[in-house]
C-alpha cells in the first residue's frame, strides 16, 4: 500500500497513529505530497480528486481518501477493536467526529492567515472557527472523559492528534483553559509511543 502523506497534516498523522497501534507501519509506503487548496499535487489527484492528503492507494481496489474512511479500513483489515460495537460503536465514531470538526475549523484558521493576503484576511471569521473548537473541548470536557479514560480507540486518537495540531498552529488561544480534566488526559495520551514517533517537525 501506499499513503500520500504529509508530516504536518493532522488527518494523515491520525492514520499514522492508528498504523502504529496496530502493527501495520510497514505494510505502508510513505510518499510526501505537498498540496493545498490553491495549488494542489498533481501526482496526488489521480488518487484523491479533491487533492487532499491522506489518500491510501491499495492493491485490491481504488484508493481510499478521508482520514475517517482510511482508518477504518485499516482497523478492519488489522482486524481492530479501534471502532468498538454496539451503543460503543456510535460513541466512537461521534467523539472521532467532533475531533475531526475541532480539525476543520482550525485548519481554516490556518488557512486564512497564511493562504489570504492580509487586507482579505476577516477576523470575525478566524474567531468564529475558534468559537467552534472552544465550544467541542468544552463538550469533551464536560461529557466523554470517562469514554476517554477507557479502552484505547479511535475516538482518543482523534481527539488527540485534535488537540495536538491546535497547540502545533494555534496554542495562544489555549484551549487548555476551563478544560482540566482533558488537559490532563492530553497529556497523558501524548506520551504515547504512537503520539512521540508522528509529531510534526516545527514551521
Amino acid at each position: 500500500m501506499k499513503l500520500a502523506y504529509s508530516p504536518t497534516s493532522p488527518y494523515v498523522r491520525k492514520v499514522m497513529v492508528l498504523l502504529h497501534e496496530t502493527g501495520q507501519l510497514n505494510d505502508v509506503a510513505l510518499e510526501n505530497r505537498t498540496t493545498t487548496p490553491l495549488a494542489p499535487d498533481g501526482n496526488l489527484l489521480s488518487s484523491n480528486p479533491l487533492g487532499k492528503v491522506p489518500a491510501l492507494e491499495r492493491d485490491e481496489g481504488p484508493a481510499l481518501y478521508d482520514s475517517r474512511v482510511i482508518c477504518a479500513y485499516l482497523n478492519d483489515r488489522a482486524k481492530g477493536k479501534m471502532y468498538g460495537s454496539g451503543a460503543r460503536h456510535w460513541d466512537i465514531l461521534t467523539l472521532e467526529a467532533t475531533a475531526d470538526g475541532i480539525l476543520d475549523a482550525a485548519l481554516l484558521m490556518t488557512y486564512e492567515g497564511r493562504m489570504r493576503p492580509d487586507d482579505k484576511q476577516m477576523q470575525e471569521w478566524v474567531d468564529g472557527q475558534w468559537d467552534k473548537v472552544a465550544r467541542a473541548c468544552s463538550a469533551i470536557n464536560t461529557r466523554w472523559m470517562s469514554h476517554l479514560s477507557g479502552p484505547l480507540d479511535m475516538g482518543q486518537i482523534a481527539v488527540a492528534c485534535a488537540l495536538a495540531y491546535v497547540d502545533f498552529r494555534h496554542d495562544a488561544r489555549g484551549w487548555r483553559k476551563g478544560n482540566d480534566a482533558l488537559a490532563t488526559w492530553f497529556e497523558t495520551f501524548d506520551s504515547r509511543d504512537s503520539m512521540a514517533a508522528t509529531r510534526p517537525p516545527a514551521g
